[in-house]
């Protein structure tokens, strides 16, 4: 039988189009985007063109765009970058359940002399707004909280976090690697000053991705070289990958709707089928009941062990993960699950589905007969 992977929250397959709008850039278009010459315009005008098909997927324009090389990096230049200005004095406010890439991001602050407050989460691993105000003090520069979570999908009140934050006069920052491309954002509703992207997790290649840089937010650099990115990202466009990054926007921007429905229908559809094999005590889903992407589901399975679950599904063919694609490979609890307090059991137990647009219903099916299968074995 062909393998069923259900790990898109991870990585995602090249979309064809992407692919094929790259290909040329690998081979017959292959100026340095910083050239003068005709080889060098081209490129850069496709650089430019993804640039603007990303700022008008989020209603912004493309001049906010700074290319990168992932989200790992725009989270650390949004967060470093800021700090850096500062002297790498004042107040960072975040919360416990962020991505590793901010978490450990702001830990470095802290050694750098910054201080920082990790806001607790309640049950279904939302932050309440008024803890964040709460939190807020004459020195903070910086709130940073995901715009939802990469392991449980849980969405915040990001309206309420960035009405806050500009009443306060502070920067808002949000990693929105998850959300972008699955869920409608407009910047100019949400109030971010600060917005982190990744092209591999919407069918565009691994290694580029964006931060979305507020007109008036100043920006220490990371890194030393050249002028590119108005001379706030040195090095050598990843011109291949800009572009694929562009393409595989524009495709799901205009099908986003679509999109939405038929991942809903896919989440739908693996509890429906794991409730016909299982008792209803057997399995239970993380994470917020509505407020939450459509395309990941945290469900624990009590009783039984995530990693021995996930060994058992790889060898019957199913991928999954038991938390986020930087630490799956490793046997600790899922920090995000811990903060929820969702008890021990759920925590060790815990597995994380995720789909995109070419899962198919007969997969979902096929792999919720697989879990339950081993889950009634191991119990």
């Amino acid at each position: 039988m062909e393998p069923i992977y259900l790990d898109h929250a991870a990585a995602t397959p090249m979309h064809p189009e992407a692919l094929a709008r790259m290909l040329p850039y690998m081979t017959k278009h292959y100026g340095n985007p910083s050239s003068i010459h005709s080889f060098g315009r081209e490129a850069l005008a496709a650089v430019a063109e993804a640039r603007e098909l990303i700022g008008a997927a989020l209603k912004v324009s493309g001049r906010r765009v700074l290319f990168t090389s992932g989200g790992t990096e725009s989270d650390n230049l949004a967060i470093h970058g800021l700090a850096a200005r500062r002297g790498y004095a004042g107040h960072v406010i975040t919360a416990k359940t962020e991505h590793h890439a901010v978490l450990h991001a702001c830990e470095r602050l802290e050694e750098l002399g910054v201080q920082v407050t990790y806001l607790p989460v309640d049950a279904t691993g939302r932050v309440k707004p008024e803890e964040v105000r709460q939190a807020i003090r004459p020195d903070t520069f910086l709130i940073t909280i995901m715009y939802a979570n990469n392991e449980t999908g849980t969405i915040q009140p990001m309206k309420e976090i960035g009405q806050i934050a500009r009443e306060a006069g502070v920067l808002f920052h949000t990693d929105a690697v998850q959300a972008f491309g699955t869920v409608p954002i407009d910047l100019n509703a949400l109030g971010a000053d600060l917005v982190s992207l990744s092209a591999h997790k919407i069918g565009g290649p691994k290694g580029v991705g964006a931060l979305v840089v507020g007109e008036k937010v100043v920006l220490q650099p990371l890194l030393y070289g050249g002028t590119q990115e108005r001379s706030r990202r040195a090095g050598t466009e990843n011109v291949p990958g800009i572009v694929g990054f562009g393409a595989v926007v524009g495709l799901t921007v205009s099908r986003l709707a679509e999109k939405r429905a038929y991942l809903e229908s896919l989440r739908t559809l693996l509890l429906e089928e794991l409730a016909k094999h299982l008792p209803q005590e057997a399995f239970h889903v993380n994470g917020h009941p509505s407020e939450r992407l459509p395309h990941i589901v945290n469900i624990s399975f009590p009783g039984v062990s995530a990693e021995t679950l996930l060994m058992n599904l790889d060898l019957a063919g199913v991928a999954a993960a038991s938390g986020s694609a930087c630490t799956s490979g490793s046997l600790e609890p899922s920090h995000v699950l811990e903060a929820m307090k969702v008890g021990a059991d759920c925590v060790r137990s815990a597995i994380r589905f995720s789909f995109a647009p070419v899962t198919t219903k007969q997969e979902i099916v096929r792999a919720a007969e697989i879990v339950a299968t081993f889950v009634r074995r191991h119990t």
